[in-house]
């Protein structure tokens, strides 16, 4: 049998866990660096206490949880189904996440314990960067050297055809509810991320203009990329999307169809910021704002994932 565990960043699963989430998110250096690497741990705590009680009130609204550590479990049985149909191979797909649980190192223990010695680990950002994707692959591996366990990784995959399309079916539902063409514009956000780790050489905006790039060709449509979902006192990538949503309702457009494009799995950034927030304030501004659905466990994304798998693990040459 061979293991393949879905790495993600997760969320609370509860009201409660909103504090000690937050306390592992701002306690990783490979995310921020909040002063001497000593203080981080204190800075961390203050950052946490300080952001819990609105964090708090955002997960209130969309049900006191995140669901992405669930919709992350269902993917990873939809795509172990799909594969030990059609592969020789017995596989074994679990979700590990950073920051809260089901943990990586909890994961790859119990994938010890039954036996197996083999485990692919699929980065489910999209697109690299060394916070996000390099942060949870430098947990897995690390982990998995200490469990003698032999891995093969997946850190990226931005213009993989079938993700490319599985992204074009949800922009043409969302364009199906575009009544006045000529009058919407298409934006493209995505998590943002310190300038400094860009200007250092991270490779994340590059792979989010090969998605745009490749979704382009195939939808024919232009579209506005930004960046949501910034915290902490650093430079972050710009246009934040409130500005750039506000940019274009001064426009007069009528609508504005957002796809959440490093996103995919609905979480706190979609289902809070974009669906609630940003919605509110479009609306008020006369302007009608959609969100393209999100991946989750749509069938073509989860072919996606299938042959992401099936193509890694015969890198690996672990398939018979």
């Amino acid at each position: 049998m061979i293991a393949v565990v879905f790495l993600n960043m997760g969320g609370p699963d509860s009201l409660s866990a909103v504090r000690p989430f937050l306390y592992n998110l701002f306690s990783d250096r490979e995310i921020i660096q909040l002063g001497p690497r000593l203080l981080q741990p204190v800075i961390a705590w203050a950052i946490s206490r300080r952001r819990a009680p609105k964090s708090r009130a955002a997960y209130a609204k969309i049900g006191g949880k995140s669901p992405l550590a669930r919709i992350t479990g269902t993917q990873a049985k939809a795509v172990e189904q799909l594969l030990n149909h059609k592969l020789k191979e017995e596989l074994l797909c679990i979700s590990g996440m950073r920051y809260w649980n089901p943990r990586t190192p909890d994961v790859l223990h119990q994938i010890k314990e039954r036996g197996i010695s083999k485990v692919l680990g699929l980065s489910l950002y999209p697109h690299y960067s060394r916070a996000t994707s390099g942060s949870s692959i430098g947990e897995f591996e690390r982990c998995a050297g200490r469990l003698g366990l032999e891995t093969q990784i997946i850190d990226s995959f931005p213009d993989h055809p079938d993700y490319i399309e599985a992204l074009a079916d949800v922009v043409q539902e969302g364009l199906d509810m575009v009544k006045d063409k000529d009058k919407f514009a298409l934006v493209y956000s995505a998590h943002s991320l310190p300038k400094s780790m860009v200007e250092k050489g991270d490779p994340y905006v590059d792979h989010l203009c090969r998605t745009i790039t490749a979704l382009e060709k195939l939808i024919g449509i232009k579209g506005h990329l930004c960046y949501q979902s910034r915290s902490g006192p650093v430079e972050w990538l710009e246009p934040g999307t409130d500005i750039l949503l506000n940019k274009l309702a001064e426009k007069g457009l009528h609508t504005i169809l957002v796809l959440p494009i490093s996103f995919v799995s609905d979480h706190i950034e979609t289902l809070f910021e974009i669906d609630m927030l940003y919605s509110e304030i479009m609306a008020k501004k006369g302007v009608r704002l959609i969100r393209t659905p999100s991946l989750n466990n749509r069938p073509l994304f989860i072919n996606a994932l299938s042959n992401l798998v099936e193509q890694g693990l015969k890198e690996a040459g672990w398939l018979n």
